[in-house]
């Protein structure tokens, strides 16, 4: 169901908006959690490590479907919020049309060059073969990624986070099934984690992209949509590009600490290959709750209600600290618990690893909260150059001083990096946000 962010008391539409939101992310990770545990239990530690080690590069293609999704969501939401439904049908077709050349692009790339990027971050030999058969069949799935999150972009634009949360939920607990079928049952190896997720992230794409477009016909438009429209991808892309390559630049940076990471062996690589998928769990959550007051300031800026965002700002850092407390704590207390979840007999190394990982970076999750709820309203409002001031700050510090400080402390230098960059940029965003620069974005009709 399509519902207008702009009314209500904030505080509350932002709730009801994001709650559905934090659970798509959850069973979002479930994937490739899930690939982990499977690949760690039922296979070994170095098919653990063959995943996680995969699981960098992985992020470059994340970067544009993630892009693309965000986008789309904001111009769509702009034009939803401001009643221009005729803009806006055409404004999703256009996304779609760019998204699938852009996929064609992306596939060929990564069918040509993946093998020389596992080469390029020194993958063992000995997990070398199993990484690039991991990656060869995400590649070919990648289409179902990028639309599947094109049209979760759409839902959100349009105030509807329950569509997506029950087809991940759905997807998401059948890729646990089919994952544990493929390798226990007909010992495919690391190929059956890779043809278990493109199985239900297929399943799940074409399911989405259907119910869009019976969504948007029940949409009445006073004018007859175009199909397509130069200057709507233009807006698209002001946001879509700076997004993508935040999100690329920010991949290529941990390609460049798994590189660091990789030359401390298999076991370390397999302890932050756990520790990394929970970490990841906790930042993408975030990051999906900061796309939320993204679409919540998209709207209320096209709808010409600028007030009613500081409201946004202040119930998000309330939610994001709510999720954030009792994670943290979990990890320090029981850091060691869930890493054996992993593995099924964890060598000290991978286990001492990744426990430290978690112990270091857990306390800084109530400080980079605080960052993405921030870039949420920037992003919302158009105001690429400061997301991306902060976001590459961040990135520029954590890579230099994990090359840096890995040198002297060993891998818990790299992990150090972490809260540093963290705080810094989380300084910068806010700094933006209080200029109330982003005001600026309700002039973007």
């Amino acid at each position: 169901m399509n519902k207008d962010l702009t009314v209500g008391k904030p505080e509350a539409v932002l709730w009801k908006f994001c709650v559905p939101l934090f659970g798509s992310i959850l069973f979002q990770q479930l994937y490739n959690i899930a690939d982990s545990f499977v690949a760690g239990k039922f296979i070994g530690e170095n098919a653990l490590a063959a995943v996680g080690n995969s699981y960098e590069i992985t992020l470059i293609f994340i970067a544009f479907a993630f892009g693309c999704n965000i986008g789309c969501s904001v111009i769509v939401s702009q034009l939803f919020g401001a009643r221009e439904y005729g803009k806006m049908k055409t404004a999703v077709s256009t996304s779609m049309i760019a998204s699938a050349v852009l996929c064609v692009v992306l596939v060929l790339a990564g069918v040509l060059g993946c093998g020389g990027l596992l080469r390029l971050i020194r993958t063992p030999d000995t997990i070398f073969a199993d990484s690039r058969l991991y990656l060869d069949i995400y590649i070919w799935g990648f289409p179902f990624l990028l639309f599947y999150n094109v049209a979760n972009g759409i839902f959100s634009a349009l105030g509807d986070s329950r569509t997506p949360f029950l087809f991940l939920a759905a997807s998401s607990t059948s890729n646990i099934a089919v994952d544990i079928l493929f390798v226990s049952v007909f010992r495919m190896g690391v190929a059956g984690v890779a043809w278990a997720t493109f199985l239900c992230q297929g399943v799940s794409c074409i399911l989405a992209v259907a119910v869009v477009r019976k969504r948007l016909s029940g949409i009445r438009t006073k004018e007859k949509p175009v199909l397509f429209s130069a200057r709507l991808l233009k807006r698209i892309a002001m946001i879509a590009v700076p997004s993508i390559l935040q999100q690329s630049f920010i991949s290529v940076g941990n390609i460049v600490i798994q590189g660091v990471i990789n030359g401390f062996g298999a076991g370390v690589i397999a302890g932050y290959s756990a520790a990394v998928k929970l970490n990841n769990l906790v930042i993408t959550s975030l990051t999906t709750l900061g796309n939320g007051v993204s679409n919540y300031t998209a709207q209320n800026l096209g709808a010409g209600l600028p007030s009613r965002v500081k409201d946004g700002f202040r119930a998000a850092v309330k939610m994001v600290w709510l999720l954030c407390v009792p994670i943290a704590l979990v990890y320090l207390l029981a850091g060691g618990s869930l890493i054996r979840i992993f593995m099924d007999e964890p060598s000290g190394l991978a286990l001492q690893s990744g426990t430290r990982f978690l112990y270091i970076v857990a306390p800084f999750y109530l400080v980079v909260s605080v960052k993405l709820a921030a870039d949420g309203i920037l992003r919302g409002a158009g105001m690429m150059k400061q997301f991306m001031t902060s976001t590459f700050t961040d990135l520029i510090l954590r890579v230099a001083l994990a090359v840096l400080l890995s040198r002297w402390l060993g891998y818990l230098g790299i992990w150090c990096a972490w809260p540093v960059g963290w705080s810094i940029a989380t300084a910068l965003s806010i700094l933006f946000y209080r200029t109330g620069v982003w005001k600026q974005g309700s002039d973007l009709k």
